[in-house]
């Protein structure tokens, strides 16, 4: 059965692929497995038909048959589960590549977003300017960290797995920030994830829903 997933009928992110279905996406087009797309609009996610499906009305949501699943690391958890690709054979290296993606939601992408949070939605309050650096901060922890613990290998933990999907994504949130340009090992390893032809595939096919509706008139 084709899974349907939802997406921004009109991305805040306006197609540069940091919208959270572009994760299920790429996770699905990293396995092969067909999918459909039902866009719905900002008015549509807080409707009680779409918060049936998400209960906090946000994007992205799955459907399989009688199976509804929302929050994007739930989503490709279970794609990485059910085909093959994503997730290492060994229990052990299995087990290893779910904790990155457990690391790339609950670690690393909390002080991404309050930098986000910070810069577009409270930048005209008082305290904004002194509260900046102190988040800012919080992420170049985090981001060494990491970068010590990837070293000069290609993926997190031996072959690419849904760990490094996560983890990919979530740092992408930063390009424009700047702040990743002072890790050269996290840049090329991002890098490294962009150029994969899955998420080529995904990201052209989030693209074009924007470049549709911008077209349009949007």
């Amino acid at each position: 059965m084709t899974p349907t997933i939802t997406a921004f009928e009109r991305s805040p992110d306006r197609g540069r692929g940091l919208a959270r279905d572009m994760r299920v996406r790429w996770a699905l087009e990293e396995v092969k497995q067909a999918y459909a797309v039902r866009l719905v609009s900002f008015a549509a996610m807080k409707e009680p038909a779409h918060r049936a499906l998400h209960p906090f009305g946000q994007i992205p949501t799955y459907e399989e048959g009688d199976l509804v699943l929302f929050e994007s690391g739930a989503i490709v958890l279970h794609i990485a589960e059910r085909h093959a690709g994503l997730l290492p054979d060994d229990a052990h290296a299995r087990a290893r590549a779910i904790a990155w993606m457990f690391a790339a939601l609950n670690t690393v992408e909390p002080p991404i977003l309050d930098l986000q949070t910070a810069r577009l939605l409270e930048a005209d309050r008082s305290w904004c300017e002194q509260r900046l650096p102190l988040v800012e901060d919080r992420i170049r922890v985090r981001l060494g960290e990491l970068s010590d613990r990837l070293g000069d290998a290609d993926w997190l933990d031996g072959e690419f797995s849904a760990g490094d999907l996560m983890m990919v994504s979530v740092l992408l949130r930063l390009k424009a920030s700047g702040l990743l340009d002072a890790y050269p090992r996290l840049s090329a390893y991002v890098a490294r994830g962009e150029g994969r032809a899955a998420y080529q595939s995904a990201f052209a096919a989030q693209l074009a829903v924007f470049t549709e509706w911008s077209q349009k008139g949007g």
